[in-house]
């Protein structure tokens, strides 16, 4: 199991590259939840998404492990912006990847993944199938797979992000975090507990894919329905031996399943209120605050994990 120590390695370890994104008052979120709220916003992070943490952290640990030895060629799979970030840090780190995500994956972010000159393979009908892909890919080449949440420094590198909240605000008592997989839950928890045990954490997934809410209450790792959602980043099953799941099991106080209407609601009333702008994915724990889904009284920060939203969805929610 990761601890503290993992995630404040990962930190110094992608701290050159890494944007410190700024942690922001919110007075629309603050009157809502009967306490000050701030934002966390990693849609201002490398990419438009906390995924480059995570991503930097696991190929520059893979590049220093073969270190005077061929570089190993990497493979993925994501819903869009796990595959930006890799994309982004297989250029930095001159590895070469292949990238599998499904064909409708928003057209902003294939083409963000596209300008790094990675292999990207937008051939998958879901993100599951992108992950069987992916890791058939793997199999067969000798590729070393990359996994968007099932990863120990990926995960890692996710925590950071809420390191620079707790230095930056000593005194919050509550992280609500978007949940897909649980990547950034996880290395969010790992590093509260480890930080401020007294904190609370909260994720918010998209009710469409209700994963971990559903586990929860079966006290085992499920499978789902998945339904179309404007948190694509969201949405999809855990590999069923996810790192993930004993973290969100463990240190998360709880997870909170955010109807599709609060999250088009987020994107709407973030761009109106705080003049920012988010994806589906990225509002989720926005949407949870706004609709009293989460505790109110608490000194509350809210990670808003990534911007990269077509415009014609971001025409949708307006």
């Amino acid at each position: 199991m990761l601890t503290l120590p993992d995630v404040l390695a990962a930190r110094r370890r992608i701290a050159p590259e890494i944007r410190d994104t700024p942690l922001i008052e919110s007075q629309w979120l603050s009157a809502i939840a009967h306490a000050e709220v701030r934002l966390k916003l990693e849609s201002l992070q490398v990419c438009n998404t906390f995924k480059a943490r995570g991503a930097l952290n696991a190929l520059r640990r893979l590049a220093a492990l073969h270190s005077g030895a061929s570089l190993p060629r990497i493979v993925t799979a994501s819903a869009g912006n796990h595959g930006r970030g890799v994309a982004w840090a297989a250029e930095r780190c001159g590895l070469h990847a292949t990238i599998f995500t499904p064909r409708q994956a928003p057209r902003a972010k294939l083409d963000a993944i596209a300008r790094h000159g990675v292999d990207l393979r937008a051939i998958a009908e879901t993100y599951e199938e992108s992950e069987l892909l992916a890791l058939e890919y793997a199999k067969t080449t000798g590729a070393t797979y990359v996994s968007p949440y099932n990863d120990d420094d990926v995960i890692a590198g996710a925590g950071t992000t809420a390191v620079e909240i707790l230095e930056h605000w000593p005194d919050v008592e509550l992280v609500v975090a978007p949940v897909g997989g649980g990547g950034l839950l996880s290395g969010v928890a790992i590093a509260v507990r480890g930080m401020k045990p007294s904190a609370q954490v909260i994720g918010a997934e998209a009710e469409a894919s209700p994963v971990f809410t559903s586990s929860i209450a079966a006290r085992r790792l499920v499978q789902v329905n998945v339904l179309p959602t404007i948190a694509d980043g969201l949405a999809g099953n855990a590999e069923a031996d996810t790192r993930t799941w004993p973290y969100v099991r463990d240190l998360v106080n709880r997870v909170v399943a955010v109807p599709e209407a609060d999250l088009r609601a987020g994107v709407r009333e973030l761009l109106a209120k705080e003049h920012l702008v988010a994806e589906g994915a990225g509002v989720a724990g926005v949407a949870a605050v706004a609709a009293a889904l989460t505790p109110r009284g608490l000194r509350t920060a809210v990670v808003v994990s990534g911007s990269n939203i077509d415009l014609s969805r971001l025409k949708e929610c307006l």
